[in-house]
């Protein structure tokens, strides 16, 4: 039995939505992570569509995660802006996660913008800080890319020297500063979740190089790689992680804290919206 060629639901959802969105042609996207309700940058003629409206997009399971697409214009250009994700832990296959991302990149998307709610792995990035991604460790033993490659989606074997954009984190770095907020760049340890990790994990994970722990992100960030999309990842410290801290660790607690964590993004993200680099 042949199995369906990965483009085509790609090729169907992008479709559907640009016969709803003839006015945009999206060159950013944003996919916007836990907490981050309020973070939406002021956008003209926008438009929203839900999740549950679009064909093969499943509706999202995590509270915080509202599942719309909002498109509108910014800075003289049209974006589109994913308001929640698919994570591996919901039980979606892990060559699921990069669908989302191919249908950006047929809308004719350039430049991804990622933001997560993360927990530090170090007492020296405190919850409320930022973390803008220079590079990622995947620990979550798999990989998106497996078992639906297609030509059209990029080279089989993408390279991954620098997942992140150098000249977009340095102009994200500068936006902190000049907003004052505690702001640095670090490495993204991904894992599949959903429970949180051990003290020794978080060891481990140390050990291995991440400054910050979460279960989304990286999967995106391969698939957008491997279509030659610019990449910027921004995390928000939502907590510390097992051992670190010795309070018991809870979303409900993690969308608090995001709710003042939203206002200072939003300026953020407004400010990358008009760089020419995007």
């Amino acid at each position: 039995m042949r199995s369906e060629n990965p483009v085509s639901k790609v090729r169907a959802t992008a479709a559907w939505l640009k016969a709803r969105t003839r006015q945009f042609k999206p060159v950013a996207a944003i996919i916007s992570g836990s907490g981050l309700a309020n973070s939406l940058p002021e956008l003209t003629d926008r438009i929203s569509i839900s999740y549950s409206n679009i064909p093969n997009f499943p509706g999202t399971t995590v509270k915080g995660h509202k599942g719309e697409l909002v498109f509108g214009r910014m800075g003289g250009r049209d974006v589109v802006i994913m308001r929640g994700r698919f994570h591996y832990y919901e039980g979606r296959p892990l060559n699921f996660i990069a669908f989302p991302v191919r249908v950006l990149a047929f809308l004719g998307v350039k430049t991804l913008i990622v933001t997560a709610a993360v927990g530090s792995l170090k007492p020296s990035i405190r919850p409320g800080d930022f973390l803008v991604l220079r590079d990622h460790i995947n620990f979550m033993g798999g990989n998106p890319l497996i078992g639906n490659y297609d030509p059209l989606f990029g080279e089989m074997f993408p390279d991954m020297n620098e997942p992140y954009d150098a000249i977009l984190r340095r102009e994200v770095l500068a936006a902190a500063r000049k907003l004052k907020v505690r702001a640095s760049e670090g490495v993204y340890l991904a894992v599949t979740g959903p429970s949180y990790e051990t003290p020794s994990e978080v060891k481990c994970y140390r050990m291995l190089g991440g400054s910050v722990a979460g279960m989304s992100v990286v999967p995106e960030v391969i698939a957008a790689r491997q279509l030659k999309m610019k990449v910027l990842g921004i995390c928000w410290i939502s907590n510390f992680t097992s051992g670190i801290s010795k309070t018991a660790l809870d979303h409900a607690d993690v969308l608090k804290l995001g709710e003042k964590v939203s206002v200072k993004m939003k300026v953020i993200l407004e400010t990358v919206l008009r760089s020419k680099n995007i």
